[in-house]
């Protein structure tokens, strides 16, 4: 079993004021196939979320769709009460009508409806950090920012985030209310988001980069990854954790996975230490 937690990752401060273990644990993975109703195996699903905790792990990354609902209850009722230092983020903003199906729903009273719902089902007086799932280009952007705002004056929401969008997305938005984080595909494989990233650095805002495990072609026999994964003895999908850390000191990868063994190799991702000839080299294989 491993020793190793998630504090070895380096941390991050959301917002100013919320520090966090940079290599966190994303939710979705616990739910049915599809992303939609309850676990294949709802008792294993509590055992990785508490193992998660057990490892250092204290920002969680869940949403409102994911089940939907699902993986909200879960967290309550896998960790609530939850320590003092566990941020748990969550989203608003896509609406589900089946297995694999997704829906941008940006309306100020949907918004704000979800945000109920998710405090009801989380077990919180206060969001850590709400997320904008995506952008609902039928609706004006300030207006579905500015609900969050009103969410934030009101003390139900402490930071806010948006998922999968521009640089001119989110300097949009800050016009609106602060930004804290983004959350947008991105890893070693798929760098489309690479514009995002280096905004984000060089301004002090979280990036979550979702689906952070993939490793394409690089893990193929002969690639770069296997490569180094055969001369250190790590795992490509701890590499892959390992280069994102590496990456930038705003990176804060939420790998998920629905069960105790595979969550725990992840976290051992937090102990590696890339040689730079080594993350050069997957930087240019993409």
């Amino acid at each position: 079993m491993t020793t190793s937690t998630a504090a070895a990752s380096g941390s991050f401060t959301i917002g100013a004021d919320l520090t966090v273990n940079r290599l966190g644990f994303g939710s979705m993975r616990l739910t049915g196939k599809g992303v939609w109703g309850p676990p294949r195996d709802p008792d294993e699903a509590v055992r990785v979320l508490r193992r998660a905790v057990e490892l250092g792990v204290n920002f969680i990354d869940t949403a409102d769709s994911y089940g939907p609902f699902v993986a909200e209850q879960l967290i309550k009722k896998a960790l609530h009460p939850y320590k003092d230092d566990l941020v748990i983020a969550t989203k608003a903003g896509l609406t589900r009508q089946g297995p694999d199906l997704w829906t941008p729903v940006g309306r100020p009273e949907y918004l704000r409806q979800q945000a109920e719902l998710s405090l009801r089902h989380l077990g919180v007086e206060r969001i850590d950090l709400f997320q904008l799932h995506r952008i609902d280009r039928a609706v004006p952007l300030e207006d579905q920012v500015g609900e969050l705002k009103k969410l934030q004056d009101e003390g139900k929401v402490r930071h806010i985030g948006l998922s999968e969008v521009s640089v001119a997305d989110v300097e949009a938005a800050q016009k609106v209310a602060p930004i804290a984080t983004v959350q947008n595909l991105y890893n070693v494989a798929n760098r489309s988001a690479e514009e995002l990233l280096d905004y984000s650095t060089a301004n002090g805002i979280g990036f979550i980069p979702w689906y952070p495990l993939a490793t394409g072609a690089l893990a193929a026999h002969g690639g770069p990854l296997a490569e180094i994964a055969q001369r250190t003895g790590h795992t490509p999908s701890r590499l892959a954790l390992a280069w994102l850390l590496k990456r930038s000191p705003v990176m804060l990868p939420i790998p998920g996975t629905s069960t105790v063994a595979h969550l725990e190799d992840n976290i051992a991702a937090a102990t590696i230490e890339l040689s730079d000839q080594d993350f050069e080299a997957l930087a240019a294989a993409v």
